[in-house]
């Protein structure tokens, strides 16, 4: 090859491998710009310090149009339009459980919220409320009090108190009045993919063969309006209510 034609080789190549050492970093100049925008959507963090595992805590149920809450939608689920208006952690009673976000204690234990035996509720400085359903026992927290994000709030427990029926905490994001109920897969900052890969959360949702595609998906669910009509009262639902019979 002659001087020139081998100049014009070396420079070519010289080009090529600059720009295939450049596209990596531009991709990493955008994920590291898009990262706070992802994580100012979701604001608040998951209520546990330890990490998912067997003898930690997982997802149990999710939010929104889920079978289980079908079931009972014209019961225990009628004020939340038959939807499961919270996310259920299965979790070992007297798991710590600690503050989504900074805010200040709205309500101790308050009956006309539900999630007994024992309940904590959250005015959070972000514009939200939450509730922390099941607990153990009564939050040591005072009405009014401050709390910073991942600050110990409460212990989990069990619906039927009994540390061995149902362990798990029940957590709701609500608006401040407390009558909208809101997605916390879309709020609190989690790998939330991987969260539904294990445990009861498989089961999934309850199916409206009339629009088969509608609320399938973890992220996709209404909000909940207290009180206002059942939303999932489906003429072709799959499961059917006999289905729970069997």
């Amino acid at each position: 090859m002659k001087p020139f034609a081998r100049s014009i080789a070396v420079l070519i190549g010289l080009m090529v491998t600059a720009l295939l050492i450049a596209r990596p970093i531009q991709a990493e100049q955008v994920r590291s710009t898009a990262a706070p925008a992802a994580t100012a959507a979701r604001p608040f963090r998951l209520p546990f310090t330890d990490p998912p595992g067997p003898g930690t805590w997982y997802l149990g149920q999710g939010y929104g149009n889920t079978i289980g809450a079908y079931f009972q939608r014209d019961v225990m689920y009628r004020a939340g339009q038959g939807l499961h208006f919270g996310v259920d952690f299965a979790a070992p009673c007297g798991t710590t459980v600690v503050a989504i976000g900074d805010g200040a204690v709205a309500k101790v234990d308050a009956p006309e919220h539900g999630a007994l035996p024992h309940n904590l509720l959250l005015q959070l400085d972000a514009g939200y409320s939450t509730l922390y359903g099941h607990l153990l026992e009564r939050s040591k927290l005072k009405v009014g009090e401050r709390v910073t994000k991942g600050q110990p709030v409460g212990l989990s427990g069990d619906s039927f108190g009994t540390c061995h029926s149902a362990p798990h905490l029940h957590l709701e994001i609500r608006s401040p009045d407390y009558l909208t109920a809101y997605n916390p897969i879309n709020l609190i900052d989690a790998d939330w993919n991987t969260l539904a890969l294990v445990g009861a959360y498989q089961r999934g949702f309850e199916r409206d063969l009339a629009n088969p595609r509608k609320w399938q998906f973890p992220d996709d669910q209404p909000d909940t309006k207290f009180a206002g009509p059942l939303l999932n009262n489906f003429a072709q639902p799959w499961p059917p209510d006999w289905y729970r019979r069997r």
